[in-house]
């Protein structure tokens, strides 16, 4: 092993994957190493990941980004949880929102308490209990208010949606300020050293030879570098997720501006519903197994809020992530190292953990064989937790009204999946796996909002009285609906602070 340092990176391809992780190694390399990214105009980005998790904003203070600057650059909204409809059955529909859900005890979490009120018949429905679920309903937003602990507005969480292609712009200003160095143009070939196999540089279609050091492949679903030039492998998951295909369209604002993203089940799928600033981001993702794209189509577009900006643009996918995620001296972010479906907008939270990691196992030239492996391995155990959260979602069903529900409803899934349902369905009970990404509110208000109620709840419930209990669970809604009456709605507290187009005062 050399320890001679990384002296060279380049980053194959743009869009979000490849500029934020432009942006994030220019700020904590302040220039001690050369980066350079080459990108295509001609070859189109995916543009599906509107929708974000709260951790973006870790990702945006890391970079000392404005928020208010970000949003009116990308035509953001904000969001505090996305709406599942017609999920546990057709009708349903419940909120999973950020953040906490009700107010724990020294003893017990909240929602024990809430499952015994439930059971006596005197508890509401999961949502009356959280803030992030409370707000979107009546379309009112505020950011967390840290000076008032101790209420619910302390506790407010938020993610954003934005445009993507305009993410990606703002972020290329600001690595390119850092001394990022773009390339245009297409890239015919990839030559390997003799001997190791370890790429040494990327060819242009003008012949111009790209050497590097440490390559990071942003090339999306082809996984350029990941795939077709070192081989990694696919692991597909279809059998367990099995969409397949996706139509895309922009649509024209309609109605209040809620501060939630919308997941729709349809007969062999689902719509997804993004309302930004100037525009609202449609849709449906579905099985080409159980649906041919005409009908598909013609779903999404009768289930439009406005006027369409566009054609449906179709895209083709299969759920899985690459055997390898780092193989030699490259290492796949984005699309390139995997595809989960957005059902709950993973996909900008694994580009900024991808860049957290490399980052943290930043390489020498030599490329240690233990650190590569490391990496390999937290990566495929996210997937892994990550994946189980979605299945979740298709698996607690009570849908028999088409061949895709019966077919998600009785599919087996993975054992690690099993023994949360089998855990929660007992007593109440969700423990996060280490530092797995989705905490036990997030397992709670998706088992609970499809309908896997539990047979009991922790004995410590029953320790206080039922008019005690009945009390305290009372109490915790009747303030989240105070501090919800006196938000601003969220296109009032947008005008106010961060409108697309207003200056900054």
């Amino acid at each position: 092993m050399t320890l001679q340092p990384v002296r060279n990176i380049v980053i194959v391809g743009g869009g979000t994957a490849g500029w934020m992780t432009a942006s994030a190694l220019a700020k904590v390399l302040e220039g001690q190493c050369s980066i350079r990214l080459v990108e295509s105009d001609e070859i189109g980005i995916i543009g599906v990941g509107e929708a974000t998790i709260p951790h973006i904003g870790e990702f945006n203070r890391a970079l000392e980004i404005d928020e208010d600057e970000f949003m009116r650059a990308t035509q953001a909204t904000f969001k505090l949880g996305i709406e599942f409809v017609n999920w546990g059955q057709v009708g349903d529909r419940y909120i999973h929102g950020f953040g906490f859900v009700g107010q724990a005890t020294q003893a017990l979490p909240f929602h024990h308490f809430w499952l015994r009120m439930r059971a006596a018949g005197k508890a509401g429905p999961l949502e009356d209990y959280s803030i992030n679920t409370a707000a979107p309903r009546q379309a009112k937003f505020m950011r967390a208010r840290k000076d008032m602990a101790g209420s619910p507005v302390a506790d407010i969480s938020h993610a954003f949606h934005f445009d993507a292609g305009l993410y990606a712009r703002y972020l290329r200003g600001y690595a390119e300020q850092r001394g990022v160095r773009r390339t245009e143009g297409k890239i015919v070939s990839v030559s390997q050293r003799e001997g190791d196999g370890f790429i040494d540089a990327v060819v242009m279609e003008g012949g111009e030879r790209i050497e590097g050091d440490f390559f990071i492949d942003c090339s999306g679903l082809r996984g350029l570098l990941i795939e077709q030039t070192l081989k990694a492998g696919f692991e597909d998951w279809s059998h367990w997720l099995p969409m397949n295909r996706a139509l895309a369209i922009p649509c024209k604002p309609a109605g209040p501006l809620l501060p939630m993203t919308r997941a729709t089940a349809h007969s062999a799928g689902w719509q997804w519903r993004i309302p930004l600033q100037h525009r609202t981001g449609n849709g449906h993702i579905y099985c080409s197994g159980f649906m041919e794209q005409d009908e598909a189509t013609r779903i999404l577009l009768e289930h439009l809020d406005g006027e369409p900006l566009a054609d449906p643009r179709p895209l083709k996918f299969t759920t899985g992530r690459r055997k390898q995620f780092w193989m030699r001296n490259c290492v796949a972010v984005g699309l390139s190292s995997g595809f989960l479906e957005p059902l709950e907008s993973t996909s900008i939270h694994l580009i900024h953990t991808a860049v957290s990691r490399i980052i943290s196992f930043f390489p020498r030239a030599g490329f240690d064989a233990a650190d590569i492996a490391e990496y390999n391995a937290m990566t495929q155990w996210e997937y892994e937790r990550i994946r189980d959260f979605l299945i979740l979602h298709y698996k607690a069903t009570e849908r028999d009204d088409s061949e895709f529900w019966n077919y998600c409803r009785m599919m087996p899934i993975p054992d690690t999946l099993q023994h949360k349902i089998d855990l929660f369905r007992s007593n109440g009970r969700v423990f996060r796996d280490l530092q797995e990404l989705f905490a036990e509110p997030s397992w709670l208000q998706v088992m609970i909002g499809q309908r896997i109620v539990p047979q009991g709840y922790h004995p410590f419930a029953d320790l206080r009285s039922e008019a005690e209990v009945e009390a305290y669970v009372a109490n915790v809604a009747q303030v989240i609906a105070k501090c919800v009456n006196v938000m601003p709605t969220q296109a009032d507290f947008i005008a106010a602070n961060c409108a697309a187009g207003a200056r900054a005062t």
